[in-house]
């Protein structure tokens, strides 16, 4: 049954009281259940341990939390034991019985569901002893492992709302701009525009009706960062939008989430209820006179809606769109009245800076880019997952430390940042530190977080081509230099690796993406080129070959590769004349085979199932 809330010094009572009801001695187990957990089967696990404990009568010596997201998705189902954090990963269902037997009884830790470093051969108990969080700098991610998504009590209980307690207790709204100002809080949907200025232009904007929105619409492939923090601590990015209205003068909010995410959705709508219930939203909070409420809306299912003014657009129940920026939102946004709008982990950082201080958030991180960033890393790399890490930490201990360097001993070529939109870094740069502003001189940018791996197999040619084609998908179309120059980017980067380029093609590229950039209406046109820029900069020799060569050096281009047989290596086995689905192997059993290139369709079967590998891509 829920307490409602009426003031900070009965906020502060009831904070203390949840804090001591969970220091009851009782050993307590952690079960990630992020995404990617939940893809292994977490909450099986979950529910084993849920039935065992009851079974076996240990309610008095275990206590089961199931968490949002750890960051180790590859890893899971992760399991957390005890406050020194035992670390289990990969942990089945029929691995419970043996976890409690250890938990109940102090028999230490179940050596073979532990990690195992793989540079080391050694397993590793503790999770703050695991190589993928040594280098982190966690904070969103750590309250992450604190709460039950779905428990308010679990957020009050680690201090959550505190922070909305401090400054409804004495704060003025100007002096909570301030505090962000100083602490140096940029955005981190992508912008990275100064978080303090945006709340002081909102404020001082003509008109009493005013709004806060969170950007939830996360639509960049392989970025999942504010869907880890909504669906593992929806009450910290609550309790940032509250601070947010105080601060700019709001009554109203809109967390405007991804259609594709409804967990997300499903976390956020309970966390709104628990907190009316609790009296942190709706009228006279916490007896201020602050009057102030969220509504969830999912998202229109559109990349581009992920812009400010699009965004806006489509909460308006229309097409979403953006607007041109001559007037910004913070003076005519939603419904042409002042509007902030901030993103998923710029909201849930707001708590931590009240409640911890401007100086605290600004002693983190580089001079003009302060606190930490949620990084999505996937790719041809050892570890994937989310990672928080500060300001200031280089791509190279990001990729090598805790993303465990390549695949399969393979060399990493170049990383990917900051989503569809942002640039390719050659390794050459990876000592090169997540800035905001180091990133966007290089020609990529920090973005929404994603950093995907790319491995010596990668052509870059071939990736350009990938994001471009999700650009133009993407593209809303409501601009020219959007709508024809992205596809004419496409159009010239589909040729040079079809084998139709031609080297007046590379100045094209370059004109045509300065041209698409300079002119296009928002965000995402102008850095659509970012893409073919960047490759363009760093990788121009393997543009050449396609061109001038005819030659994909990666041998990934279909149109620019060819398949042939080693006379020396062939014993006519007929395995890969069996297998070819076009009939473009020729030959007698026991002779040497050969392979019609007009025929073969270089789906690589052939290579795969010849054992004495005769078959090489040229």
């Amino acid at each position: 049954m829920h307490r409602r809330i009426t003031s900070p010094e009965n906020l502060e009572a009831v904070s203390r009281g949840l804090a001591a009801e969970r220091d009851d001695g009782r050993v307590l187990m952690t079960v990630c259940g992020g995404p990617g957990c939940q893809a292994s089967r977490c909450h099986d696990v979950a529910s084993e341990i849920r039935k065992q404990v009851k079974d076996r009568e240990l309610e008095k010596k275990i206590r089961l939390r199931v968490t949002g997201c750890h960051g180790f998705c590859e890893q899971g189902p992760i399991v957390l034991v005890g406050p020194e954090k035992i670390f289990y990963c990969r942990v089945k269902q029929e691995d419970v019985r043996e976890i409690l037997d250890h938990a109940a009884n102090g028999g230490g830790a179940v050596e073979r569901l532990l990690y195992t470093d793989p540079d080391t051969g050694r397993t590793v108990i503790h999770e703050a002893d695991v190589p993928f969080y040594r280098a982190q700098t966690p904070d969103l991610l750590l309250q992450n492992r604190q709460v039950d998504p779905l428990s308010i009590e679990d957020y009050l209980a680690i201090g959550g709302y505190s922070a909305l307690g401090k400054i409804l207790a004495g704060m003025e709204p100007e002096k909570v701009i301030q505090e962000v100002t100083d602490s140096g809080l940029r955005g981190l949907g992508g912008a990275g525009f100064p978080t303090g200025r945006k709340w002081a232009a909102c404020r001082a904007a003509y008109g009493e009706e005013k709004y806060v929105v969170c950007n939830a619409d996360e639509g960049d492939p392989g970025a999942f960062m504010d869907r880890g923090i909504l669906e593992g601590n929806p009450h910290a990015v609550i309790e940032g939008m509250i601070i947010g209205a105080w601060a700019i003068g709001a009554q109203e909010g809109y967390i405007y989430v991804r259609n594709e995410y409804p967990i997300a959705v499903e976390h956020a709508r309970i966390a709104v209820g628990q907190a009316r219930d609790y009296g942190f939203l709706g009228a006279n909070i916490l007896g201020s006179g602050l009057d102030f409420d969220i509504s969830i809306t999912r998202g229109a299912g559109a990349f581009v809606c992920g812009e400010s003014t699009a965004l806006m657009v489509s909460l308006e129940g229309k097409v979403g769109e953006p607007r041109p920026k001559d007037v910004e939102p913070v003076e005519r946004g939603l419904w042409n009245k002042p509007t902030t709008v901030n993103n998923v982990e710029t909201w849930a950082n707001i708590p931590s800076i009240i409640r911890k201080g401007a100086g605290w958030f600004a002693g983190i991180g580089t001079e003009k880019s302060k606190g930490t960033k949620i990084l999505a890393l996937t790719g041809q790399v050892r570890n994937t997952g989310l990672v928080e890490v500060a300001f200031g930490t280089t791509i190279r201990t990001i990729v090598e430390d805790i993303g465990g360097g390549g695949l399969d001993g393979k060399k990493i070529k170049a990383v990917q940042t900051g989503g569809p939109s942002g640039g390719c870094l050659p390794e050459s740069m990876f000592d090169l530190p997540v800035d905001f502003d180091l990133l966007q001189e290089k020609g990529s940018m920090v973005g929404s977080g994603g950093l995907v791996v790319l491995d010596e197999d990668a052509c870059m040619v071939d990736v350009a081509k990938y994001f471009l084609k999700f650009l133009q998908d993407e593209s809303c179309g409501k601009c020219v230099p959007c709508r024809i120059g992205v596809s004419r980017l496409l159009e010239i980067v589909t040729d040079i690796t079809e084998g139709r380029g031609k080297p007046e093609y590379l100045d094209l590229l370059e004109d045509l993406g300065e041209t698409v950039a300079q002119t296009s209406l928002c965000g995402l046109g102008k850095t659509a080129p970012n893409p073919v820029l960047s490759t363009l900069k760093y990788f121009r020799d393997e543009y050449e070959a396609h061109i001038n060569e005819k030659r994909c050096p990666a041998h990934i281009c279909k149109a620019l590769i060819r398949y042939v047989i080693d006379p020396d290596k062939c014993n006519g086995c007929m395995a890969c004349l069996s297998a070819c689905p076009s009939g473009a192997i020729h030959g007698e059993k026991k002779q040497v085979h050969t392979i019609d290139t007009g025929m073969c369709d270089k789906c690589g079967i052939c290579v795969t199932v010849c054992g004495r590998g005769a078959i090489s891509v040229q």
